[in-house]
């Protein structure tokens, strides 16, 4: 039997065979329908299995190599597995859709255009490569976003530090004393209070897990997700950012859709699944709905206010000159350096952001607590 144009031996067989028995020995379950891969195992997966594709390797015994090499055991019994029905006769993208927590519905679709088009060895390249560039995104906004988080974090630690151990000092002295409190000591006082009260650390913990537990049933929600999204979407600094970080992996990947020999209409719904962004989601569905009926992708793009005027601009180029895969993958190019200089301006300008967030909070708590100082000391003269 032969294989994307290689023969298998009997011997590779035989090897498999006894990969599969190596697992068995292992004795871990593994559940197809729930099983998942940390993103970094996958791409180093079909990167490599490019580079043994394009050595001439047959895919059955390349997957089997890969998986002896494989330190998640759950994930080489999966390599195992897919190994085993390859040499069976089943093709890859067949064997991958048994797994639908780990390989993404584009990723399937791009290896079933590989297998019609005898193009498997460039696609899954193309996979790893869209991977790559995806993550990067990722981690780009996850860096851009965890200095917001670092100064929540900092200032409710500072300010708890001072009110449960500082303030109460303060408020003895002030009692002892018998002065007459300005209102911004007053409230800091009772806030100390209330802060280091047995309600508060009752009431906290509660507050908050009944506050996440409701926002994430309410995100659960198709409106809820939409709101939040959009919501997100209209935050100054960071809407933009997101935004930017959307429409470079939606260009990306209907890029690699099209190139790999996909229907727009199909690439479209791909790209839809693929993103994380409801108004985006909702915006490229109606899109594809309007290009079923006979309308270009330009002008449906162009009726949401959601994506920007740029590239509803460079898709109608596209289309008109016939060159809609080149004009996707620059406007790919030009937002993944624009999300990449905008997250270093923004990591910029966190930094002093974070002494005055600090500053500011700690000079409110000294002032308050000084300012009955004058009063004493007037008095006292």
């Amino acid at each position: 039997m032969a294989k994307y144009g290689l023969p298998i031996s009997k011997s590779v067989a035989k090897d498999n065979q006894s990969s599969v028995q190596k697992v068995a020995d292992l004795n871990i379950k593994i559940n197809p329908a729930t099983l998942k891969v940390p993103q970094k195992d996958l791409l180093i997966f079909f990167r490599q299995l490019s580079v043994i594709l394009q050595s001439g390797v047959p895919l059955a015994q390349g997957i089997s190599l890969l998986s002896e090499n494989t330190k998640d055991k759950k994930f080489a019994i999966l390599q195992y597995r897919i190994s085993n029905r390859l040499v069976s006769g089943e093709e890859l993208s067949i064997c991958l859709k048994q797994f639908p927590k780990v390989f993404a519905p584009i990723v399937i679709g791009l290896i079933e255009a590989g297998e019609t088009g005898g193009i498997l060895d460039k696609v899954l390249e193309r996979i790893a490569n869209l991977m790559e560039d995806r993550e990067k995104i990722k981690s780009q906004i996850t860096g851009a976003l965890i200095y917001p988080v670092l100064i929540l974090f900092l200032a409710t630690t500072i300010s708890l530090a001072l009110l449960i151990i500082v303030v109460p000092k303060f408020d003895k002295m002030f009692s002892d004393l018998g002065a007459d409190l300005p209102g911004l000591t007053k409230f800091m006082l009772t806030l100390s209070q209330f802060v280091t009260s047995s309600t508060f650390f009752i009431l906290a913990p509660i507050s908050i897990f009944f506050i996440i537990t409701l926002f994430t049933k309410y995100y659960q929600t198709r409106v809820g997700k939409f709101n939040v999204d959009r919501f997100v979407l209209a935050i100054p600094l960071f809407g933009p950012l997101i935004l930017r970080s959307e429409v470079a992996s939606m260009c990306d990947t209907l890029a690699t859709l099209v190139n790999s020999g996909i229907p727009l209409v199909e690439g479209l719904d791909r790209c839809m699944a693929a993103s994380g962004s409801e108004p985006i989601k909702r915006t490229i569905n109606t899109s594809k709905e309007r290009v079923i009926q006979g309308e270009e992708l330009s002008s449906s793009l162009g009726l949401s206010n959601v994506l920007p005027k740029l590239v509803v601009s460079m898709i109608k180029i596209g289309e008109e000159t016939g060159q809609l895969s080149f004009l996707l993958e620059n406007l790919a190019k030009f937002y993944k350096r624009e999300l990449e200089m905008a997250v270093t301006s923004l990591t910029k300008a966190m930094e002093p952001l974070v002494i005055i967030v600090v500053a500011a909070i700690v000079g409110t708590i000294v002032v308050a607590l000084y300012l009955p100082m004058f009063s004493i000391i007037g008095a006292m003269g």
